[in-house]
């Protein structure tokens, strides 16, 4: 196998910063870095991508195919895009450099599947909203919840098409009851800036819907650790990346997710993988 130089995987002084503390493992950038505007994502049955320079304006994150993600109830994913060796993301906020850095970064092997993500100036999905819920913010939460000992990670990478024309379609009200957000600025349907699952009406019913996606999605609700989520839109939807300590984090929120979740009414999964991210050497 053929490894990239770890230098030409660092974003720069900043993504030095925050590879882990002095002693510990050194942890790969495009997880803990600040997102960036465009990405190419990919997954093969190949080893590994092959040493390359590239841009240092780009992050580039490889992992290795596990076991232990099972098909959910509503995807539809096909035989070639479940699955895979290789996961290779490559971040850049400048197109061009991530193309060519995709072009010399190309693995030895078959490619399942690849897209071409960006996002909005105001962090919004295709259907109008913010994502993300309840994720790790700290130092702290992010070695308790996203970090192994080792320096590496566990990423779910899923590719989702939306029903736009369904789900914009609805009233804003009805969109926002299923989200349980505020569509014009994010804030949850509770108040505040944090998910308040308790906040009810003055006639006892709750201000969040019971099924509404923060509401189903929420680590108190799923029984789940927290899930770093570093999303991107794509034109028919959404390349879900999620990178967690462990793999059940995802498992049991999908599950919970499944069990009534209204968004998932325009959401159907069409690839789904999981990889550990190694640390580098």
């Amino acid at each position: 196998m053929v490894h990239i130089s770890r230098r030409r995987l660092l974003h720069g002084a900043a993504a030095i910063g925050l590879l882990g503390g002095c002693g510990s493992a050194e942890r790969q950038p495009g997880i803990a870095t600040p997102q960036q505007l465009h990405a190419d994502i990919s997954v093969w049955d190949a080893a590994g991508p092959p040493s390359a320079q590239v841009s240092s304006t780009v992050t580039v994150t490889y992992g290795h195919g596990i076991d232990g993600l099972p098909e959910f109830p509503g995807d539809a994913v096909l035989p070639q895009d479940l699955g895979g060796r290789l996961f290779l993301q490559i971040c850049g906020d400048d197109p061009d450099a991530v193309r060519d850095a995709a072009t010399r970064l190309r693995p030895d092997g078959r490619l399942r599947w690849r897209e071409q993500g960006f996002c909005n100036s105001d962090r919004t999905n295709g259907l109008g909203f913010q994502d993300g819920i309840v994720v790790p913010k700290t130092a702290e939460e992010f070695d308790q919840e996203v970090w192994l000992p080792d320096g590496s990670t566990i990423a779910v990478v899923r590719r989702m098409k939306l029903d736009v024309a369904a789900f914009t379609a609805m009233p804003v009200a009805d969109q926002e009851r299923v989200f349980g957000r505020r569509k014009h600025d994010a804030v949850p349907l509770s108040g505040g800036e944090e998910v308040d699952l308790s906040a009810k009406t003055p006639d006892g019913e709750y201000v969040i819907p019971a099924d509404a996606h923060v509401r189903r999605a929420h680590p108190l609700t799923a029984g789940a650790g927290l899930m770093l989520r570093r999303s991107y839109n794509y034109a028919e939807g959404l390349l879900f990346i999620s990178y967690q300590r462990e793999l059940k984090t995802f498992v049991n929120t999908m599950y919970r997710m499944v069990d009534g979740d209204a968004l998932l009414r325009y959401a159907t999964t069409t690839s789904s993988a999981a990889f550990r991210i190694p640390p580098l050497n």
